[in-house]
């Protein structure tokens, strides 16, 4: 089993407070698959709008987390870090679908799984779970860059 905690995460991934979407990679096979830990706690800072009376994770909040799984097992696989020269960017995504709310309390496990990749171009399908259920799920194909 292959694990990340914050500290390495955030040596591959450019994001950060509150954009910052995984807490902990729990496992991972190098061009393959990664599962990642996502916890939602009603610090978050979207839950002052997002609703006040009935606090829901945004769905496009969900979505980045994916791609951001998508991202890490991206760099994992060329064997990069993150750098103030280098960017992950969306390039499409197809067949977003939200089945049911994320709230706080929820941890989220998603998976992204590795289609194809044609020089900077990459394309995965993701999926985000909370207790076995599904909550999200995407195909999303990114590029990476250096600036």
């Amino acid at each position: 089993m292959s694990t990340l905690d914050i500290n390495q995460i955030r040596k591959i991934l450019p994001h950060r407070y509150p954009f910052l979407l995984l807490d902990r990679v729990e496992d991972y096979e190098v061009d393959k698959w990664l599962r990642a830990i996502k916890n939602v706690t009603i610090n978050e800072p979207c839950f002052q709008g997002h609703f006040p009376h009935r606090p829901v994770f945004p769905g496009v909040l969900t979505l980045e987390a994916i791609a951001q799984a998508a991202a890490v097992l991206a760099s994992l696989s060329m064997g990069e870090e993150a750098s103030d020269d280098t960017i992950y960017l969306f390039a499409g995504i197809d067949n977003a679908r939200f089945r049911r709310p994320v709230v706080p309390g929820d941890q989220l496990v998603i998976e992204a799984r590795m289609a194809r990749r044609v020089r900077n171009i990459w394309r995965c399908a993701g999926e985000a779970t909370v207790d076995g259920k599904l909550c999200s799920s995407m195909e999303l194909m990114f590029t990476y860059q250096k600036l």
